[in-house]
């Protein structure tokens, strides 16, 4: 099983541009919130949240983008997570694994993201942000599942380019879904078994397909050992009780496994 990613360590420097953009950003939703969001400047954002005009550029390219701090922080992390992914993890779980770390950026703070779904849904141009935003991760996946395949090796009848792609917007069609799901419910519920359920969804549609140009490297799902008259089982958590019963089965018979 692939080790989860460690976080960088944060200093003082770094959770110092953390809070700034995190107050700016709130700034921004209470201003577009109560005044609206033509009527609100710069200035008055940057005033809200008790610094200069050049700071908030520093952080920010525009005001609309102000009300999405994390998303550049969250996209090194799934990246990351891509990188460091063990050589015999599907490809698939390992997009699955990298669009959590989205769904964890709205979960962590459930009542700003209701508020920010809110402001989109009324807001055109946040929307087209927000759009924007996500399009990122797909760009990502789609990249990272297209590194599993030799196109040099492409002839009629591999479809792996083609489920690559489709695979990485199914992943992210799923996580968008249920982020919807939930941030319409007020943020309840358990958005992250939400998610696994999607997961298997989309694994059973393409997990057999993709990564057929590239042989991963062999990761039994079950293995069994024997002391004496004892059957000790081992299995990844990602094996099926009929695969872990079958491997079972066989060292009771005296097969091999």
């Amino acid at each position: 099983m692939a080790q989860p990613v460690k976080p960088p360590r944060t200093t003082a420097a770094t959770a110092q541009r953390h809070r700034v953009r995190q107050d700016l950003a709130a700034a921004a939703m209470h201003l577009f919130a109560t005044q609206g969001y033509e009527a609100t400047t710069v200035d008055e954002i940057a005033a809200a949240a008790g610094v200069a005009r050049r700071t908030f550029f520093r952080h920010f390219r525009s005001k609309e983008e102000a009300i999405f701090p994390d998303h550049d922080d969250t996209l090194v992390r799934v990246g990351e997570v891509l990188e460091s992914a063990e050589p015999h993890e599907h490809p698939l779980d390992t997009v699955c694994r990298g669009i959590t770390e989205v769904l964890r950026m709205y979960a962590e703070a459930p009542e700003v993201s209701v508020e920010r779904y809110r402001l989109t849904r009324e807001i055109p141009i946040l929307r087209e942000r927000e759009i924007s935003s996500v399009a990122r991760y797909e760009r990502l996946f789609t990249r990272y599942l297209l590194g599993h395949f030799d196109e040099a090796d492409h002839h009629d009848g591999d479809d792996d380019p083609l489920l690559a792609e489709v695979a990485a917007s199914a992943v992210v069609a799923a996580h968008n879904h249920v982020l919807r799901r939930w941030l319409r419910a007020g943020g309840k519920g358990d958005v992250e078994a939400q998610l696994d359920h999607a997961f298997q969804v989309i694994k059973v549609t393409f997990g057999s397909g993709i990564g057929g140009g590239r042989r991963l490297a062999p990761a039994p799902t079950a293995t069994v050992s024997t002391v004496g008259e004892v059957v000790i089982a081992v299995a990844r958590t990602d094996a099926s009780p009929a695969e872990v019963m079958r491997t079972i089965e066989k060292a009771l018979r005296g097969d091999s496994a």
